[in-house]
């Protein structure tokens, strides 16, 4: 019996050096690196994409690159961050060849948006978002919009202040968080005439089941209905000043959802942030002015496809 207690208390302590050595090799070292497929690609600039692109850079882009002292999209400090990820900075997208991504081709920037490895082949952790099932037409929209004249991307030489990611984040970028795969097909956008696949569509590409659904850390980008607690709210983003602001539940469910939501109340509260003559949105969640009252009902009739889930959550008024 003591022999037996002696081995196990051996091959404890080995399994306890080992993790104390995985540990300080995780912590003493940056987000991991991969290997860089080459791809082709060239964005198309047309002045419908321009518009497209602008309109789709600035609800998914500027929230986060918008820097208020520039007024361009320099990158600023993420308050909004989840604190356990560290000290989490985004970055200057202008197209300054310096400080920007004057210097990126289109394809690099293209494999950034679809993988969320960089040029230098690091790992972009899950705080940027990625564009996975986003449809050809509109990233070419978004990296032509990146490339034109406009004021909010023009060169401007404000340095990047690196991030400091926690220990938490350097552990899931080598055990959980992954690049995800280049498409090995095109994809295409949804049909126009089909409302509900348009709703689909801008649910997921606007980002609003990552936020909607139960925990940043367990959504599904590549396919956002297996993400856990869809679109039945609870997460906890942070607003600028680091309070949590919950999300609400958005399947059908009477009681704690939009069940009893009519479309026009809820495209009052998405592209206006009106509900009844009052506010209905804070930071981060803001009026999506750009969408269409179109678009934001197509959203809602997807909404009202999905199972109700009864998951009360409350309101976040500060």
């Amino acid at each position: 019996m003591k022999r037996i207690l002696k081995y196990f208390g051996m091959t404890m302590g080995i399994l306890i050096l080992v993790l104390i050595a995985i540990g300080l090799y995780i912590g003493a070292n940056d987000i991991p690196t991969y290997e860089i497929e080459k791809i082709e690609f060239a964005a198309v600039t047309t002045p419908e994409a321009l518009e497209r692109g602008k309109k789709l850079t600035t609800m998914l882009c500027a929230n986060c690159h918008m820097n208020k002292s520039t007024g361009k999209l320099t990158g600023t400090r993420m308050l909004d961050a989840p604190p356990e990820f560290g000290e989490i900075y985004s970055q200057n997208i202008t197209q300054d060849e310096n400080a920007g991504i004057g210097n990126w081709t289109d394809a690099e920037l293209l494999y950034l948006l679809r993988t969320g490895i960089k040029k230098d082949g690091q790992y972009s952790p899950p705080y940027m978002a990625k564009l996975p099932v986003m449809a050809d037409e509109d990233l070419n929209a978004i990296i032509a919009f990146l490339r034109s004249d406009d004021p909010l991307v023009n060169p401007d030489p404000t340095p990047d202040t690196p991030s400091k990611p926690s220990f938490l984040t350097k552990m899931l970028s080598r055990l959980e968080w992954k690049p995800l795969p280049m498409p090995v097909k095109s994809i295409s956008l949804p049909d126009s005439t089909n409302t509900i696949a348009v709703g689909k569509y801008l649910a997921h590409n606007l980002d609003c089941f990552s936020c909607h659904s139960a925990d940043f850390k367990t959504n599904n980008f590549l396919q956002p209905e297996l993400s856990e607690g869809y679109f039945a709210g609870g997460n906890k983003p942070l607003d600028f000043e680091g309070r949590v602001k919950l999300t609400a539940n958005l399947t059908p469910d009477d009681e704690t959802g939009i069940g009893k939501w009519t479309k026009e109340q809820f495209i009052l509260a998405v592209k206006y942030g009106q509900i009844e003559g009052e506010p209905a949105l804070s930071y981060p969640m803001m009026p999506y002015t750009q969408l269409t009252e179109k678009e934001a009902g197509a959203i809602y009739e997807y909404l009202q496809t999905l199972d109700p889930v009864k998951n009360k959550v409350e309101r976040s008024l500060y």
